[in-house]
């Protein structure tokens, strides 16, 4: 038990996370003889087996799972030593492995990087984008250092910064333009197309509407709001989308944007991480940056008076009380 190193403690939590000894070894950059050579040693040392392994993956014995989760707190622990050294810096330098959900990524995160890395020389930006609840397990396991996420997460272990809030326009065809914009229980009798399961914009947008995430009826998938917004522009029904996509989105597609003014669904977007974290007072400089950012995007929306794209409409009308 004296040979135990770090390094090998990273390369276990690696090969435990990924399955596989090939995307292991990836993560860690290193060769897969190398990888597994590592684990054979710490296995030796231990005196026990961790992995069962098998022709396409390995998964954890049963102490093997008991192990993992004290590895996790060591490195977690070992990372915030590390965090402390910087912490005492004035500025915030190095790593920062930042996590987004996908309906803000493609929209805001290119203005946040740019602000970032022009007011803080030197620093290193990680990005993660995935969903909320993957976003929260890896911030836990210390595989992240904050996220940006729709709020609440009501984790206690983590702290919510709020940034900011946006609301939801609604989308139609392009021959729909100028119709009275449905209400909640009109958009419920409508074929609405929503995200996938998992993420949090879709329990949003169900909330809106009063209806239930298990309700089959007309309610039709997709995996990102690109796709939701060109299937719109096909004819196969409406949407939802965040004011921040509408730009983006719908530049390329035949829709109409409407927007309701009573009972205007929107949400909140703030930023999380470890209360244990040392880093807290950087990364609170941190989200004012992501705020500006956004209220910088909001201004340059505000001022834009032409069409984004080919028979897509900027006007936006008002909820049909």
């Amino acid at each position: 038990m004296t040979n135990l190193t770090l390094k090998q403690l990273r390369y276990f939590e690696a090969l435990a996370r990924q399955g596989h000894f090939g995307r292991a070894a990836d993560v860690c950059a290193i060769s897969q003889p190398a990888l597994s050579m590592q684990i054979k040693e710490l296995e030796e040392s231990l005196g026990t087996e961790l992995f069962e392994r098998g022709a396409r993956q390995v998964r954890l014995t049963s102490f093997g799972e008991a192990f993992v989760l004290r590895v996790r707190d060591i490195l977690r622990s070992v990372d915030e030593l590390a965090d402390m050294a910087r912490a005492s810096q004035d500025r915030l330098v190095g790593r920062l492995r930042l996590g987004v959900i996908p309906t803000i990524a493609p929209y805001l995160l290119p203005a946040i990087i740019g602000n970032l890395t022009r007011m803080h020389d030197g620093l290193d930006i990680h990005v993660r984008e995935t969903l909320t609840s993957k976003l929260v397990q890896e911030l836990a396991e210390g595989r992240l250092d904050a996220a940006i996420v729709a709020l609440p997460v009501s984790e206690p272990s983590l702290t919510e910064v709020t940034l900011f809030s946006e609301n939801f326009v609604l989308v139609r065809p392009s021959e729909d333009e100028g119709k009275p914009v449905p209400n909640p229980e009109a958009l419920r009798e409508m074929r609405l197309l929503l995200l996938e399961e998992g993420h949090c914009f879709r329990d949003q947008a169900l909330s809106f509407c009063n209806l239930s995430s298990a309700l089959p009826r007309e309610l039709m998938d997709g995996s990102s709001l690109s796709t939701l917004v060109q299937m719109v522009s096909a004819g196969i029904g409406v949407t939802l989308i965040p004011e921040m996509a509408v730009a983006v989105e719908t530049r390329s597609a035949s829709v109409s944007i409407a927007r309701f003014r009573n009972l205007e669904p929107s949400r909140t977007i703030g930023m999380i991480w470890r209360r244990t974290s040392p880093l807290a007072k950087q990364f609170l400089e941190v989200s004012e940056v992501v705020r500006q950012s956004a209220d910088a995007m909001r201004e340059r929306h505000n001022l834009l008076s032409q069409p984004h794209g080919p028979g897509v409409s900027t006007r936006m009308p008002s909820f049909d009380s």
